[in-house]
Parts: C-alpha cells; structure tokens; sequence
C-alpha cells in the first residue's frame, strides 16, 4: 500500500527507554522544536520517528536511509527493549485515491516490542519520506579522514537552479557571500565544496558549523514534498544567528513544499522565532515524561538554570514586602514573583510612569499602597497628573492604564498598617502553637506608642527575632486570622489573574 500526503499529528510513547506515557502534538505549524534538560528524551523520540515509516520503494535517494529499530536501540545486555510501545497518529492519501483535506483518515499506528520483534514488521510500516540528520552528521570531514598524506581530488561546478538556491541561503544563513558550490571526488568518495571571497575550498577544509549548513540545506531543499525531516541537536557547532537564520529559511521551505521538520535542542534562543515554531518542553518525573507546550518561567529554569520571575510587585516598605510573600506562597507562586520596595508613597507614581515612559508594558506589573493614604481614585489621578504631564491621547491612556496598575491593602480609615496588624494580632485567641501564642502574648502587652512603627518594632524586639523573621512570623499568625482575605483581596484578585501566565500544564 502506497501513502501520500502524510502528515504526522501526534506521537503517544507508552514506554521506551526512559520515557513514559509521553503524548506530544506535532500541531499546527510545520517545524517543531523539542527543548528540554538532558536524558529525558529528546533525541529518543527523534529516533523513534525516523523509525515509524519505509522508504517508498519507487524512490531511488541517497540521502534517505531506511532506519529500523535496532538502529537506535539495538539489543543489548542491559536493555532487551522488550515492553517498548509507542504510537503514531498521521493523516494521509492512500494509492491513487483522492480525499478532500477534511476527509483524510487519521490513522493510528502501533509499534512495540513484546518478546523478540519490533512489530509490524517492517515491510508493513507506512511509507514516507524520511530524512534523519543526526549528531554523528555533524563530524567534520577533516576529522573523519584516516589518511595521513595529501588527498587528490577532482572538482566539477555544480550549477543547477537548487544549488543556487542553497548558495544564496548559505550565504544568508552564514553571513558570508558563497559563489559556487562544487562536488569534489576522491576515489570512491564524494564530497563538496564551496566559493567564497574568490577562495575555493572544500567540506576538508570547512568549519564544522559551515559544512552542518550546507548539509542541512541540502537535505532542506532537495526533499520531496511532503517530506518527514528529522534533525537531532539542531543548535550543534552553530552561532545563535546562524541557527535563527537556518530556522527562518527552513520554515519558508516547508511551508512551500508541505515539508514537516522536527528538531531538537537545548538553545533557549529559539523561543523567540515561536511564531514561526511549534515549541515543545519535554521533561521527565519517576512517573511519566511530561510535554509542555506553552512556554512557562520553569522551563526556563530548566534550560538555563536561572529561575525567572515574571510577576513584579512594588511595595512600600518592609512589612508590605512580607504581606506580599506570604500571599504569594498561599497561592503557590512564590518563586514566579519578584518584589521591589518604593519607599514613600509618592515614589509609587513617579516610578509606574517612569517604567511606562520608558516603554515598558508592565502587563505583569503591579504597585501596592499601604492603603492609609491616596485611598481614591480621585487622589490616584492628581498623583499620576503630576508625574505624567500632557493632554495627548497618548499620555491619558498612560494615565488610564496606571490607575488600574495601582491596588491598595484594605486598611480601616485612619489606621496605620502597623497599628492594623497589631489590632488583627491582639484579637487572637490562643492557639495550638506555643510559638505563635508568645507572640500574641507579647503584642497584647503592647498597649500604646510614641510611634506606630513600634507596634511592629517592639514586638521583634521583645521576641528577639531577626527583623526579615519577626516580620514573617507576625505575618504567618495574622494570616490565620477571619480579616486577612478581605485586608489582601485586591491584591489576591489580580494574583489569581497572573496565575494561569505562569504555571504549567503537561499535554
């Protein structure tokens, strides 16, 4: 049976090498990039696919190989593979049927391995075209040569209209103009070469980087139609520039020749072209492989080691600092959130418009009072009039969006939020932590002040804690309290908001 047209929707691995229950959608452009931390996976489901079709018996390529199982997993004394399973999910046009796009059949296709066999047997895989470039392409020619005397070789100019397509993306991939492209032999080896700066040379004398372009080109534009491209470690001997460029010129092709290309790589960079990319993390816990397909702040982390927190939040001072955390934590998005203290009030205007005429968005921004002073809207717009002068439309959206970027702890009228906290604290009762009862215990014997901060301060001070977890413990207690939902609900609300940028979801 002759297939055509294919295209791969999805891959589900039950079980193969240290994958689990891995469902990941090749859906709905037409390159996919595979990231994710090493060892869990990544090239393995490359290999898996190379292996899930034939070579269509009337096609003659030297670039297509057809890949079986044991190429990537070959029995071993270690790992008999037996238990592997996996499935594919592709559409496709079968012999000379025609089907309109809508009525393509989806097709699932399994394939394990229980006792000796992979099945189907070989001969029973859907055919399609298939091209796997994999780490070992990426040796350079120079250090695979054995021979340690000169090497004779005779050059014939290849000049065809696809050659000279690959020179003029070579050139725009590699930054350098490329003028010919040759086929070089040497006994029963051929190999090619290149042009440049009217200096000829060939892959013996190329970059490792240079000679995986042109590798990569090749394949890129000399595939059928419909082609299934399969590419491990795309990022490999690459400049970040040269990698979005190839990225660039390989979406153009596919989108011309219908071509699916899946990669892999561990270049952060690449999720700056997910216009032009599927983008897919993968990542594995002792119970199954995990795919995420939105890019999130901790896959992030787990690419570059370095946790980004995407939530920022100013606050006044101290006290509001430890309010913040702590309900940060509650909502289990304490690491996505960064906190800034402002000091005076006022700098809370000064420095909102300051971010917005610089020309940040702050979508994920957010300014918190205290709540004692500018409690209206009314006393917000005079604040944010002073700072963001002018009558054009412009400067009154800035003024617009600012409001809404300002939010307040909901204090009592005429109460100081250290005098707040110590009333919140006082109307304890007693509970079932010897630790938080002393504090209740001390604040109740604070009973008047030459100034509020020391409603806070003495405390601390009685205690003998360290400031940062005086502060956090006061907080932990008042937290348990009936008034602390409503005291932190303006806040909380907008959290609940960001919450859903920053957490994942496995498919």
């Amino acid at each position: 049976m002759d297939f055509s047209q294919q295209r791969l929707h999805k891959l589900e691995i039950s079980k193969l090498k240290n994958i689990r229950d891995l469902c990941i959608s090749f859906e709905s452009k037409n390159i996919t990039g595979i990231l994710g931390p090493n060892g869990y996976g990544k090239s393995t489901i490359i290999h898996a696919l190379a292996c899930c079709f034939q070579p269509p018996s009337q096609v003659q390529d030297d670039y297509q190989d057809d890949y079986k199982f044991s190429n990537f997993f070959p029995p071993n004394t270690d790992a008999l593979w037996a238990g592997s399973e996996l499935k594919i999910f592709h559409t496709y046009r079968q012999n000379s049927t025609k089907h309109d796009s809508n009525l393509y059949e989806k097709v699932e296709e399994i394939y394990g391995k229980s006792k000796d066999r992979w099945k189907p047997i070989y001969s029973r895989r859907p055919t399609r075209q298939v091209y796997y470039f994999g780490v070992d392409s990426c040796v350079p020619l120079i250090d695979s040569e054995k021979r340690n005397v000169k090497i004779n070789y005779s050059t014939s100019k290849v000049s065809e209209e696809i050659i000279n397509t690959i020179l003029k993306k070579a050139s725009y991939c590699l930054n350098k103009i490329y003028t010919a492209y040759n086929v070089h032999t040497s006994g029963r080896k051929k190999f090619i070469g290149v042009e440049s700066d009217g200096i000829k040379y060939s892959a013996l004398s190329m970059s490792a980087g240079e000679q995986k372009v042109f590798r990569l080109l090749e394949k890129i534009f000399k595939a059928p139609k419909r082609s299934l491209i399969l590419i491990d470690e795309l990022d490999l001997l690459l400049h970040d520039s040269a990698m979005k460029n190839l990225i660039t010129v390989m979406s153009e092709r596919a989108e011309d020749q219908k071509l699916q290309v899946i990669f892999t790589t561990h270049r952060e960079s690449v999720l700056e072209l997910s216009e032009l990319i599927n983008v897919r993390h993968i990542f594995g816990t002792k119970e199954k492989t995990l795919c995420f397909n939105e890019t999130k702040p901790d896959a992030i982390k787990r690419l570059t080691g370095i946790q980004p927190r995407s939530i920022e939040i100013f606050v006044e001072d101290d006290l509001a600092f430890t309010i913040i955390r702590k309900l940060s934590c509650e909502m289990g998005i304490a690491k996505h959130v960064a906190i800034e203290k402002f000091g005076a009030a006022t700098n809370c205007f000064t420095i909102l418009a300051g971010l917005y005429l610089k020309g940040e968005t702050c979508e994920t921004s957010l300014f918190v009072l205290d709540g004692d002073v500018f409690r209206t809207i009314k006393e917000k717009e005079k604040q944010l009039n002073r700072v963001l002068t002018g009558d054009t439309n412009y400067l009154k959206s800035l003024r617009n969006s600012s409001i809404e970027k300002i939010k307040y702890l909901r204090l009592p009228e005429n109460t100081s939020p250290e005098k707040y906290i110590h009333t919140i604290l006082i109307g304890l009762e007693d509970t079932h932590s010897d630790e938080y009862n002393e504090v209740i215990k001390v604040a109740k014997e604070i009973v008047a002040v030459d100034d509020n901060h020391k409603y806070i301060d003495d405390i601390i001070d009685r205690v003998g804690f360290d400031r940062s977890v005086g502060l956090s413990k006061i907080i932990d207690i008042v937290s348990t309290s009936k008034v602390w939902s409503e005291y932190t609900s303006d806040v909380k609300d907008w959290l609940i908001l960001q919450k859903p940028l920053v957490q994942e979801t496995a498919s």
